[in-house]
């Protein structure tokens, strides 16, 4: 009996949750959507989404075009602010909004609901926010009037059609559109979703990056052998290019396509004996017509789609060169592709002021094309600080104020990868900053990390892998919001946040407010490690991999990137600056590394609590909960790593000053620790992670190079950091040995390689000169360089053609080039990766010996490498005066320390004690 009785029980229990099913799937209520006839494709969609959103709440939709009488019935009106039958149901006093906005309206309106826009897009951004709202509450809502419209004129997403690695015989950016290389390129599901999540968050453009991407878009007719790929692709790009330049159009997003100069298609280089791109060659006659000719071509083809110009890099930097590419092939080609299609308006052209000047380029387009924008990397290549100071902040001030849009690059985010980042504050803050400090009003946004690997993430799942665009949802939906309106009230702002949280883990309020403050606490940490400790703000440095101690010492003889420090973050001291004004009981300034230190000691320590506290709550999306944990856990062992390895770097360079081997005694237990922190990051990472920085080439150098993919993990890193502790003790305990004192360092003599040049030569001694047409000569040198044989040049000839010295040899060879350390404009600059990609495809990015030569009247000379195959080659150099010293073996060993010649004084180096 008592059995049947649960029987009966259950079968109560299940028609009730059967019928109590049937009524939630049945409307409750019916709605009709009436928009006018031949209404844009962006209303479409808007459409499509709000229809979703009632139909979620339980209404019934039908659709309709607008006639005379509207419905008895709930309607929504959905039309432009100036169309006739909008105004007639607007209050007449009714103030509209500017470009892109929007009015939602029930006032005055019986049952009825107005949208309003004060163009395609505005009507469009009213049906989302409505669908918004509807999705929250369930329901329409009920005495609204509100109008909106966003603060920035543009703002878009970037993705790179690059990869980790360079193809076999290409130079960087060198990537043809093609299936093999770019799957995903081609998988229009994908792009879907992407542009969806781009409407969501209210964006309006996309930027596609590629080096060159005419040859695998458009034939031109001059140059029919210039297409590098097959006609099968070429048909398939064709169908999938236009694909998304019309999908992105039907959600007001202006597609961008990117490209660098000079780069040309790997068969028209082949085809005309030339390289694909040469930083150092002048604007050749073929190249540039080619060039406009593939612009027009792909103006013909795609007119709706922008350009996104970056003159400097793959040629010669700052210089006239940039302004006649632009003004005579860039814009002419536009202009051409216009007036083939008997079009007067102009598409948008953006110019990236990257490694080029800027404002004066634009003094000479200005007049020429009237459709123009401007853009520059907001903290270089990294995410650093909210408060930009100095000449970087004076250049985004001058583009912002010549009249056009200065567009805000959020680039590379090199400091940040692989770890989830999400700091609503530190994002609100910066975008703030562009408005206050910068006087922009756009944004350019790339992914929060593993650019260079799009659209996958660098997670270790063990199986599929995770997609940057559900990853770092967060990273996307931050600066949207705040690109809309910055000015948002903090306190509704963690609100916001919070309940964004909660919903996503499944737990309440207070809990997805602790998910909040992990986030933001872990926010500041890489910031602030960067630009107090960093090399660089670019690409070359993989922040989360560490740094070696002879980096932190000594940061100038590894290529110091002196904005990192003058402007992109607070005012503050770097670690030498701190060392020297304790040394002489001088006052800090701003923020200092002690701040930092305890600064992200205390944020990791939070980071992790707060994550702790909500972990219980968490009922949704564990998997993925259990992953941003991890990375909490990540932030405070990098940070205690760096901190404490900070603390002994201190040490270290009072010792510079004290010569008392007890500070370096010091320093030692606090690198130990250090260790122990990164050992805990070893663990935390070697089964979660794939790699820490997504661009696996030469052109990675710090902490160590990252040739073919190698030391991209942090268990790579640790044989290195262990050998770097060990080598610290040996040499401490050397010092404290008498014999010490006595030992004399071992001198490499090097030796010339016989080679055949176009030049004549001279020996290196000192008193001799080094130049045909001065008088100028050889003070001291380091004792490594004496008697080779240097190549003399004409310094007139080098400053205003530059250098090109061919040479043959039966083996490979170095070539040793001296650059002398200034930044004045007369001398040729010192291999930079910052600015140019092909600045380590020699070898040549480091400094070997620095300060190695003294002439007086100059300023000291740092040697470079420049390694060559056997056979016949060209050392190739940009304008500026620089000195070739010498061609030996390429296996020879060229010491790297730094000699102390300087007309200023000697430099101590304190390398050797970690080596």
């Amino acid at each position: 009996m008592k059995m049947s009785n649960r029987y009966l029980l259950l079968l109560f229990a299940l028609i009730f949750s059967f019928h109590s099913s049937l009524y939630a799937q049945k409307p409750s209520k019916k709605i009709t959507i009436i928009t006018l006839p031949k209404h844009h494709a962006r209303i479409s969609y808007g459409v499509q989404k709000l229809s979703q959103a009632l139909q979620h709440a339980g209404y019934s939709v039908t659709e309709q075009s607008y006639k005379e009488a509207l419905p008895s019935g709930n309607a929504i009106i959905i039309g432009l602010l100036t169309d006739a039958p909008v105004k007639k149901l607007l209050d007449s006093s009714t103030n509209h909004p500017g470009k892109e906005g929007f009015i939602i309206s029930d006032q005055g309106l019986k049952n009825k609901l107005l949208i309003g826009g004060a163009d395609n897009s505005g009507a469009l951004y009213g049906c989302l926010e409505l669908a918004d709202r509807i999705s929250l509450n369930k329901k329409l809502p009920v005495k609204i009037n509100m109008r909106d419209q966003p603060e920035m004129v543009l703002r878009g997403t970037c993705i790179g059609v690059q990869k980790p690695a360079l193809l076999p015989g290409r130079g960087t950016y060198e990537y043809p559109y093609t299936p093999q290389n770019f799957p995903w390129f081609y998988d229009k599901a994908l792009w879907i979703r992407y542009l969806d999540s781009l409407a969501h968050n209210r964006m309006n453009s996309l930027y596609l990056w590629n080096g060159h991407p005419f040859a695998s878009l458009v034939r031109v007719k001059e140059y029919p052998y210039a297409v590098e790929v097959d006609d099968a692709t070429f048909k398939k790009n064709e169908e999938i290019y236009s694909f998304l330049a019309d999908e992105a159009d039907k959600r007001g997003i202006w597609l961008i396509q990117g490209f660098y100069n000079i780069i040309v298609s790997k068969p028209f280089a082949e085809k005309n004996n030339l390289k694909t791109q040469d930083r150092n060659r002048h604007i050749v006659p073929i190249i540039a017509d080619y060039t406009r000719k593939s612009i027009a071509a792909f103006v013909q083809k795609y007119p709706n789609v922008g350009l996104l110009v970056t003159l400097g890099e793959a040629m010669e930097g700052v210089g006239q060169d940039d302004v006649d590419w632009f003004t005579q092939t860039i814009i002419p080609g536009v202009k051409d592709g216009l007036k083939a299609l008997g079009r007067t308006d102009e598409p948008p052209i953006v110019l990236r002021a990257h490694d080029t000047d800027a404002p004066n380029v634009m003094k000479y387009a200005k007049p020429l094309y009237s459709n123009l924008y401007t853009e520059a990397k907001y903290n270089g290549e990294a995410l650093t600080t909210y408060e930009p100071h100095g000449p970087w902040a004076d250049l985004h001030r001058t583009l912002s104020s010549i009249g056009t849009v200065q567009i805000e690059n959020v680039h590379i985010m090199a400091n940040l990868e692989p770890f989830r980042y999400g700091s609503a504050d530190f994002i609100q803050k910066c975008v703030q900053a562009m408005h206050s400090i910068y006087g922009a009003n756009a944004l350019h946004l790339y992914p929060q990390a593993s650019y260079w690997d799009w659209p996958y993430t660098a997670d270790n799942t063990g199986g599929k892998r995770l997609l940057q665009l559900d990853r770092d949802w967060i990273w996307y939906k931050a600066w949207s919001r705040y690109a809309w309106d910055s000015k948002r009230d903090r306190a509704g702002e963690i609100r916001y946040w919070a309940k964004q949280l909660a919903d996503k883990y499944g737990c309440d309020q207070a809990n997805g407010e602790a998910i909040l403050k992990a986030y933001e606490e872990s926010g500041n940490i890489s910031p602030e490690l960067l630009r107090r400790f960093g090399i660089t703000d670019g690409n070359r440095q993989t922040m989360t991999l560490g740094m070696l101690m002879s980096q932190l010492v000594n940061p100038e003889k590894y290529g110091l990137f002196s904005l990192l420090y003058n402007s992109e973050g607070p005012v503050g001291e770097m670690m030498s600056e701190y060392a020297e004004k304790e040394w002489k009981h001088q006052p800090h300034t701003g923020e200092t590394p002690v701040k930092v230190i305890d600064s992200v000691i205390l944020q990791g320590k939070r980071a992790v609590e707060a994550i702790d506290k909500a972990s219980p709550q968490v009922s949704k999306e564990k998997a993925e909960f259990a992953r941003l944990k991890n990375d909490m856990y990540c932030y405070n062992a990098m940070a205690n790593s760096y901190a404490y390895k900070a603390i002994a770097a201190l040490w270290v360079l009072r010792y510079k000053y004290s010569d008392n081997v007890a500070d370096l005694e010091k320093a030692l237990p606090e690198l130990e620790t250090s260790l122990d922190y990164y050992k805990q990051l070893v663990k935390l990472t070697e089964n979660t992670y794939l790699y820490a920085n997504s661009m696996q080439t030469k052109q990675r150098k710090i902490p160590v190079g990252g040739n073919d993919a190698k030391m991209k993990t942090w268990v790579e890193l640790l044989p290195v950091y262990q050998k770097e502790l060990d080598n610290f003790k040996r040499n401490i305990d050397s010092l404290k040995s008498p014999q010490t004192q006595q030992k004399q360092k071992e001198v490499i003599v090097l030796k010339d390689e016989p080679v055949s040049l176009n030049a004549g030569n001279y020996q290196l001694y000192t008193g001799e000169q080094v130049y045909t047409d001065t008088a100028t000569v050889i003070k001291n040198m380091a004792k490594e360089l004496a008697g080779l044989k240097g190549i003399k040049l004409s310094k007139a000839d080098q400053q205003k053609n530059g250098i090109a010295i061919s040479f043959k040899s039966d083996k490979p060879v170095k070539l040793l080039v001296g650059f002398f350390n200034s930044k004045l404009p007369q001398y040729l600059p010192e291999p930079q990766l910052e600015t140019d990609a092909s600045a380590n495809d020699y070898g040549q990015a480091d400094i070997k010996i620095a300060n190695a030569i003294q002439i007086d009247g100059l300023p000291p000379v740092n040697i470079h490498t420049y390694t060559f195959k056997a056979g016949s080659n060209t050392l190739t150099l940009g304008k500026g005066a620089a000195l070739v010293l010498g061609i030996v073996d390429a296996d020879a060993n060229v010491p790297v320390y730094d000699a102390g010649l300087s007309n200023e004084g000697n430099i101590k180096d304190l390398r050797w004690l970690f080596n």
